[in-house]
């Protein structure tokens, strides 16, 4: 892959991909500078603040309420995981269980269990279990 930065007067970014077929890798890459910069807010301490989606690890519910966790802190959101599973699908974030989705950049290592599960660690040292209904998605995401 070849990657280039042309400087032009446009006051609004412009990427342009050249390949000579348009496979599911490139629509991927697509996505993902469309993607770029995408924010979400949450509440955090009585203020509603604006998070970058790329500094989410992971989301969870909890008595029916929506929680994002950064390596930074713990925000509430008001989106149903079903949603946020919904809106971010094209950003590499996968349903896990029932009550979590996780953000696939933030894994840095899967392990197997005996019971069929996996156990995901996150690049901040975190646990986050894979449940068997999901360990298939989270698979063939990662291409192993």
């Amino acid at each position: 892959m070849e990657v280039r930065i042309v400087k032009n007067d446009s006051p609004v970014p412009q990427v342009t991909i050249y390949c000579q077929n348009a496979d599911s890798d490139i629509f991927r890459l697509k996505k993902h500078i469309e993607a770029f910069d995408t924010k979400i807010y949450a509440k955090h301490q009585d203020q509603t603040v604006a998070v970058n989606v790329s500094d989410i690890l992971y989301f969870d519910c909890a008595d029916n309420h929506t929680f994002l966790y950064t390596t930074e802190a713990v925000m509430e959101v008001k989106q149903r995981l079903y949603e946020l599973e919904h809106l971010f699908s094209a950003q590499d974030f996968v349903r896990i269980s029932k009550s979590q989705i996780v953000n696939i950049h933030q894994v840095s290592s899967l392990q197997p269990q005996l019971n069929r599960t996996i156990l995901a660690t996150l690049f901040n040292g975190e646990h986050l279990c894979i449940s068997r209904n999901y360990v298939r998605t989270v698979r063939n995401l990662l291409s192993v």
